[in-house]
């Protein structure tokens, strides 16, 4: 009796609701998939990074310390010059490494730019200087490590990439699936459901970059916006190592920026290549250089020093050395991408507190050919601009003021602190995100490097010497509010290429 009574009693809210997804498995799939694609979402942002990246090495002594820069700039008639010291640098050290040449560099291709265009054949001078090496001292390790960009993840075909293997170059390319996902809206989708059919040459799809068509799982691996995006050279000579860090490119349609470059020797070197030992360990392979190489674990805390830093570190060095300058002091800025928020922010504190701020940004106009809308560097300007900062433009034709500089010089006796590198000053380079490595030198301001990386920023601020290398703010202008949220949004949520 009870059983019969309780049969025909009414269903529960929670029963009826169950009952009708039982009616729907559709409504089950779509639960699931929204489970796994949090749950891949969540995990690649906040996932453990592999080891050894993020890393503030020790301060060391600063030793035979160099500061580097390619410049492009107009005349008086409006004519464009440029002087190259950087890859004329790169040349020399590779041409007298002895036992060890490591050279990590996110663009090394012909992709985007032609000779004829009034750009260098960078990347094949460097492969030629490499494969020279190679051929002098057959028992040299020759290590090349580069960003899958290079190959656009699998989709084209590298005749140069694969002469160097074949003169038993190692040619290694970066695991970026073990990083974490800058643009994760996107990523966690491909995770789930792309990245498993891999790539392979050809395809019907236009190519970013070049002629050769591609595949869709080209485009579909390029939308997650992940790097290493590390520019820096370690050789050996005369039994000590020797290190390169620049923000420059070996890369043909890159050959016209501007950019800037530490070269130094000793312990900080050593520590680079430690840096350059991560990325080898996190693509599968184990690097056999010599132990002689291993840094030492002492620091230095008195007279001139240099440190490297990577990643996330980068960013903490940046907010610290802001946040210590003091009233009467100088910091000068020189960015291709400017767009952190906490850095933004702390650069308006500084300036209210009475450092003087100098700003020089890339108008974000030209990418190898094509025009740009000014994002994000246009927008943070008329935020700065608004706080009263003083901000230039550099003054482009078709190239980019590819700085990622920044130069802290106190009202007294303080020692002049210089950081350059690959990293801009955005999200993805600075979060952990991407690979980034930048150099931060510190010495007072009578050393050779000091002095000339000061009388850089002059130059380009103040068009000194009759050589027009920046513009006032107005030139390139944009405080429309549209566009300013729209720059907020894609550094908030990673759907950009900055």
């Amino acid at each position: 009796m009870l059983r019969d009574k309780l049969n025909k009693a009414p269903p529960s809210k929670a029963m009826a609701f169950l009952q009708s997804l039982r009616l729907h498995p559709l409504a089950w799939l779509v639960g699931i998939l929204l489970i796994v694609y949090s749950g891949t979402f969540v995990w690649h942002v906040h996932k453990p990074l592999p080891d050894d990246l993020d890393t503030g090495y020790p301060l060391r002594a600063a030793s035979d310390v160099d500061f580097l820069v390619d410049s492009t700039w107009l005349d008086t008639d409006g004519q464009q010059h440029q002087r190259s010291e950087i890859f004329e640098t790169l040349f020399s050290l590779i041409d007298d490494a002895e036992q060890l040449i490591v050279l990590e560099m996110f663009l090394i291709n012909e992709f985007a730019g032609q000779a004829g265009d009034g750009h260098r054949a960078l990347s094949g001078q460097v492969f030629d200087r490499l494969l020279a090496r190679r051929l002098a001292r057959p028992d040299m390790q020759i290590v090349l490590i580069i960003d899958p960009f290079n190959r656009l993840y699998g989709g084209v075909e590298s005749d140069r990439l694969d002469t160097l293997k074949d003169a038993g170059i190692d040619v290694i390319e970066t695991n970026l699936t073990v990083l974490r996902d800058s643009n994760p809206l996107w990523s966690a989708a491909w995770r789930i459901c792309c990245q498993w059919f891999g790539n392979s040459p050809g395809g019907r799809l236009p190519n970013p970059v070049g002629e050769n068509p591609v595949s869709l799982r080209t485009w579909l691996t390029l939308l997650n916006f992940k790097a290493n995006h590390r520019k820096a050279l370690v050789v050996d000579h005369d039994g000590q190592l020797r290190g390169w860090v620049s923000s420059g490119n070996a890369h043909d349609a890159s050959s016209r920026h501007s950019n800037v470059a530490l070269t130094f020797s000793g312990a900080a070197a050593a520590d680079l290549l430690a840096s350059m030992r991560a990325t080898v360990m996190l693509s599968g392979q184990v690097p056999n250089w010599p132990n002689q190489w291993t840094p030492p674990r002492e620091s230095t805390t008195s007279g001139a020093t240099i440190q490297v830093l990577t990643e996330a570190a980068i960013r903490d060095a940046v907010l610290k050395r802001i946040e210590r300058a003091a009233s009467g002091d100088r910091l000068d800025v020189a960015m291709f991408y400017l767009a952190h928020r906490e850095l933004i922010e702390a650069l308006i504190r500084a300036h209210q507190r009475g450092v003087q701020l100098r700003i020089l940004l890339d108008p974000n106009e030209d990418a190898f050919g094509r025009k740009k809308n000014g994002v994000p560097n246009r927008q943070v300007a008329s935020e700065l601009h608004a706080a009263g900062i003083p901000l230039r433009w550099c003054n482009t034709s078709g190239e980019q003021c590819h700085f990622k500089h920044i130069l802290h010089q106190g009202s007294d006796d303080q020692p002049v602190w210089l950081m350059l590198g690959s990293a801009n000053f955005t999200r993805r380079n600075l979060d952990n995100y991407n690979l980034e490595t930048q150099v931060a030198l510190q010495t007072d301001s009578e050393h050779p490097a000091a002095q000339r990386a000061l009388a850089f920023f002059d130059q380009q601020w103040n068009n000194t010497g009759e050589q027009f290398h920046s513009l006032p703010y107005e030139a390139y202008a944009d405080e429309s509010a549209l566009n300013y949220w729209l720059y907020r949004m894609m550094e908030a949520s990673g759907l950009s290429t900055f």
